[in-house]
């Protein structure tokens, strides 16, 4: 294998690695997408259906948003955490236990019916989900070469926002037909169907020997400018993403006075939009920022572009609320993409995992914390200031971003330290 300087720019394959030829070098990728998919069904699921909820067992928005922290926090733990877990032991193995420990999560809903018993088991499915998005960028890094790697990472990434679109189209019809806890059951289910696709799947010659255990965990150093980079990256300039897929569905009913089965028709179109955005924000990612280290008119244009939904208050047609919402998202994906692409390139191939767990994980911390205050803002109802600070919160990420890498040449001369 191919070794580097710790933190010097390098190509994220292996020079020696050459890919299975044909279509079946994207397999695993594909692969990964509906872990991503499958994650974002089991997340959603609560938020989709959380007017029924509520209503249901008494819980207040500032309930609700407590235990959607909850899975935050712990999210934010396991996306490092199962990073450095995977690069350990292997993608097979990881993920079989990841997934395991999620589907169990996303289960036990079924039979919660207060703030404590949903913050558990929210909080363990955030736990698990960490391993979601550093498996994918893995993935993509050990079987793609270089000039398909970010589009490989939008793949794997984009199943989430599948997840979303499909979500209120499959999760809905359970609850309005059997009950909500019915729903959570269904997404046990599907968990228990992916864990076997993987167990055959998930070994050569589909998955290519450069996903193998590298034998050691690795941790991110504080000390380090390129961790500070991805961190306020990701975590800033991606943050609206959390709070829109969480608190869409209220403010739509509560606000809009949308029903709970005219939600299940629409919520799938934000989430179409999110899924459109990674491969848009990938294909730039290749095409525009490939041997750029500081694409600054990018993220200058993606933060003017993020303040857009800050007008979202001022409409009260339902389809102007679903394309600003839908827009929010968009523009926050760009951030996330560009952030893993320029994070990945920052350090050592054996490190993608890492990257990943990191930047999820910084932005999980940020929506813990923002869903904690729009709790209470929407019990209050204080719309308009959480529209306004979630399209001003880039402008604070990106202006850190800059700050921190202000001195290219200083930051290259302190990120090759051994």
């Amino acid at each position: 294998m191919a070794t580097s300087l710790p933190g010097t720019h390098h190509s994220l394959t292996d020079p020696a690695q050459k890919p299975e030829p044909g279509l079946r070098v994207w397999v695993p990728v594909l692969v990964m997408m509906t872990c991503s998919w499958l994650s974002y069904i089991d997340r959603q699921a609560l938020a989709v259906i959380s007017p029924m909820v509520l209503k249901d067992t008494g819980l207040t928005a500032a309930d609700y948003a407590d235990a959607v922290s909850a899975f935050s926090i712990a999210y934010m733990i396991g996306n490092p955490l199962w990073g450095s877990l995977l690069d350990f032991m292997g993608l097979r193995a990881g993920m079989l236990i990841a997934v395991g420990i999620w589907t169990i999560a996303s289960a036990s809903h079924a039979w919660m019916t207060g703030l404590l018993g949903f913050a558990a088991a929210r909080a363990l499915l955030g736990f698990g989900e960490g391993a979601t998005f550093p498996g994918g960028l893995r993935t993509a890094a050990d079987s793609l070469p270089l000039s398909k790697q970010s589009r490989g990472m939008g793949i794997s990434y984009s199943g989430a926002s599948i997840g979303a679109i499909v979500a209120p189209l499959v999760v809905t019809p359970i609850a309005l037909r059997f009950g909500w806890r019915a729903a959570f059951i269904a997404t046990g289910l599907l968990g228990c169907l992916w864990l076997i696709v993987w167990w055959f799947v998930a070994r050569a010659p589909l998955l290519p020997p450069g996903t193998r255990k590298t034998g050691k965990i690795t941790w991110p150093d504080m000390r380090e400018r390129r961790f500070w980079l991805l961190v306020v990256n990701f975590g800033l300039g991606g943050a609206a993403l959390g709070p829109t897929l969480y608190l869409s569905p209220l403010y739509l009913n509560r606000v809009i006075g949308l029903s709970q089965g005219q939600l299940g028709k629409i919520l799938w179109i934000p989430a179409l939009i999110w899924e459109l955005g990674y491969y848009f924000w990938g294909w730039i990612g290749d095409r525009f920022v490939r041997d750029n280290p500081r694409p600054i008119r990018l993220y200058l244009l993606l933060t003017v572009l993020a303040l857009v939904p800050a007008f979202t208050t001022q409409v009260t047609s339902w389809p102007v609320v679903l394309a600003f919402f839908s827009w929010a998202m968009f523009i926050a994906v760009g951030f996330i993409v560009m952030s893993l692409h320029l994070g990945a390139r920052a350090y050592a191939r054996d490190q993608t995992g890492m990257v990943a767990g990191v930047g999820s994980g910084a932005w999980s911390a940020v929506v813990a914390i923002l869903m904690i205050i729009y709790g209470r803002w929407f019990d209050r109802q204080l719309y308009s200031w959480i529209f306004i600070s979630l399209s001003v919160i880039p402008i604070f990420g990106t202006a850190l971003w800059y700050w921190i890498g202000r001195s290219p040449e200083k930051a290259q001369h302190e990120l090759a330290r051994p």
